[in-house]
């Protein structure tokens, strides 16, 4: 069975996704087993901060949770402030180089998760 070039690109861009996937959740366990004692201590006026704590104790899942929670606290902060989840202040003391990691794996993780979707709407629409 021979595959023609649509087929190879769709194949490595496939593959590619779901590899970047993978390194991205890596990234974020990493990060969850490292620097959540800091994260967590920069956001300690944060109404929200007292339900997302007890999944710090909920496993690699609970921990990939209140990583991403945090990951989209720093990444959209006028939503969360809005709604009155997370303190400004703390926003504004939050270390510069953990919040710069945390909006470029909220980011990488939004990127990702459109190529699969439009890959996922290039198979069901028959093009490939």
């Amino acid at each position: 069975m021979s595959l023609n070039t649509a087929d190879k690109v769709f194949l490595v861009v496939g593959l590619i996704d779901f590899a970047g996937m993978f390194i991205a959740l890596g990234i974020q366990l990493h990060m969850a087993y490292t620097k959540m004692d800091v994260m967590l201590e920069h956001l300690q006026n944060s109404a929200v901060l007292s339900t997302l704590t007890t999944l710090r104790h909920g496993g690699p899942w609970g921990k990939l949770i209140l990583v991403g929670s945090i990951a989209s606290f720093v990444t959209f902060p006028n939503f969360h402030i809005k709604c009155g989840w997370v303190s400004a202040e703390d926003l504004l003391e939050f270390p510069t180089t953990l919040k710069r990691k945390l909006v470029v794996l909220q980011w990488s993780g939004l990127g990702l998760l459109l190529v699969m979707t439009g890959l996922a709407a290039v198979v069901k629409l028959g093009v490939v």
